[in-house]
């Protein structure tokens, strides 16, 4: 039986992209499911998710953990923490009330919000090619979004929340890769997120349930963890600029996934608020990567 390794580097990391797209699709599926239809509040959904994904990541944790925490820039990674946790509680929460399309539609977003974030705070140029970007993006989101409709709701808004503060996420571990290695990044992050979490479940009650609710819930947490891992090893083995259009597979995948489980069909205009923000998200990668390449 041939072994990933055997692919190539370029061949394991899109597979690699491509299973990790698959992985987190059925992950909103099952979150999906379990707020929308099982009623499961999102802050407990959100805890028993990435509480199991942290167990099945401990044995590395526990290998890793008291060399990676040594670190001089605790409120960074505090920071880095609160972040990711208000984006994970936004997402779940969206889909306790929005379809799978239009959130990850709107979740897309994300990488305009990290171009807009680098250069407020980290000081990164605003080029013209950026602004346009942006621009496109934003606006093919507010078709999405539909504000103007009578079908608009407040709750469309917590799938573009989560996209910025994991924008934000991403933005301070920039700032941490200048002085923190990757599994310091990893292992903050890990066991820091699950005491939140739980703080945050605590007024709706943490207890796992049973039956049809516990699977779902465990399901998540194991897939959470795999995906995590896929795109990971992704990543080690392949440049980000060829894994990028791998990535953005998710969006049919979810509305796939949407249209056979719930029914969620979505309309035209989905479709070309869509095309512009991934016309605009290629059109900035193709502009990073010609600055990046050297004269």
């Amino acid at each position: 039986m041939t072994r990933l390794t055997d692919l190539g580097p370029a061949r394991a990391g899109a597979l690699l992209m491509i299973a990790a797209g698959v992985l987190f699709a059925v992950i909103n599926l099952l979150t999906q499911y379990a707020t929308m239809m099982l009623h499961v509040p999102s802050a407990r959904m959100a805890f028993w998710q990435y509480f199991i994904a942290l167990l099945f990541s401990l044995p590395w944790v526990v290998r890793e953990g008291l060399r990676a925490m040594k670190t001089h820039n605790l409120l960074l990674h505090l920071l880095r923490v609160a972040a990711a946790t208000i984006g994970v509680q936004l997402w779940i929460a969206g889909l306790a009330h929005v379809p799978i399309w239009q959130a990850i539609a709107l979740i897309m977003l994300s990488p305009f919000f990290v171009t807009l974030g680098a250069n407020l705070f980290l000081d990164e140029a605003a080029t013209p090619e950026r602004w346009i970007a942006v621009t496109v993006g934003f606006a093919g989101g507010m078709i999405i979004l539909a504000p103007w409709s009578e079908s608009f709701s407040l709750f469309v808004l917590y799938p573009v929340g989560a996209a910025a503060f994991w924008a934000l996420t991403s933005l301070l571990t920039k700032r941490l890769t200048r002085s923190e290695t990757p599994e310091s990044l990893t292992v903050y992050l890990l066991l820091m997120l699950s005491p939140v979490n739980f703080g945050l479940a605590l007024g709706d009650g943490i207890a796992l349930g049973g039956g049809l609710t516990a699977l779902i819930l465990v399901a998540a947490g194991l897939l959470t963890a795999l995906a995590q891992y896929a795109i990971a090893k992704a990543y080690a083995v392949a440049d980000a600029a060829y894994l990028q259009p791998f990535d953005h597979l998710k969006l049919p995948l979810n509305v796939g996934f949407g249209v056979l489980a719930f029914g969620f069909v979505p309309p035209g205009s989905m479709w070309i608020g869509s095309l512009m923000i991934l016309a605009a998200s290629f059109y900035l990668l193709r502009q990073e990567s010609r600055a990046a390449q050297p004269a």
